[in-house]
């Protein structure tokens, strides 16, 4: 099977971040790749890829940096597919301006962002643009949003097991 997301990070040391959008996707049965390019340091690879993503299947890209945190616009200048920006938390603003510049994307090179880090929303983001014309798909992420609402309403237990007083059942109930 071809992949249909793309992972590219900015640097090696991205890689941990990587990782955990990886194994989201993974979770979910979807191929996808992963490679490292520079928007400073190898733009033509950067443009490369970007050009040639949607020919080889990808469908939506996860590009994640650090500090100017160029690699995501830099991609979206070179396709239309769906681009997410993963701001890193790197160098002195632990990802702060990293995440400034992938909001702020001039008009015309869409980026869509997560949070500094978000590499797990990124994933989810990037299966449910899939899921659009994949239904199978569709049902394991509403059976994981399921299971997420189940962790939650478990976790209302700890408030008794703490000895404070909890919220009654019939406010939550009460739609």
């Amino acid at each position: 099977m071809m992949p249909t997301i793309g992972i590219m990070v900015g640097s090696a040391s991205d890689l941990d971040v990587a990782a955990k959008a990886a194994d989201v996707i993974t979770e979910f049965g979807v191929e996808f790749e992963v490679g490292v390019a520079s928007a400073h340091r190898t733009p033509e690879d950067v443009k490369n890829y970007a050009q040639s993503a949607r020919a080889r299947g990808i469908k939506v890209i996860i590009a994640m940096a650090g500090l100017s945190a160029a690699l995501p616009g830099v991609i979206a200048a070179h396709t239309t597919l769906p681009v997410i920006g993963v701001p890193i938390a790197s160098g002195p603003l632990r990802g702060v301006d990293a995440l400034v510049s992938v909001t702020q994307m001039p008009p015309g090179v869409p980026v869509g962002s997560v949070g500094i880090d978000g590499a797990k929303n990124a994933a989810l983001l990037a299966l449910r643009v899939l899921s659009i014309n994949d239904e199978t798909l569709a049902g394991k992420l509403a059976e994981r949003a399921e299971d997420a609402i189940g962790g939650v309403r478990e976790s209302g237990k700890k408030i008794s097991e703490r000895g404070l007083p909890p919220v009654p059942h019939e406010v939550y109930d009460a739609r």
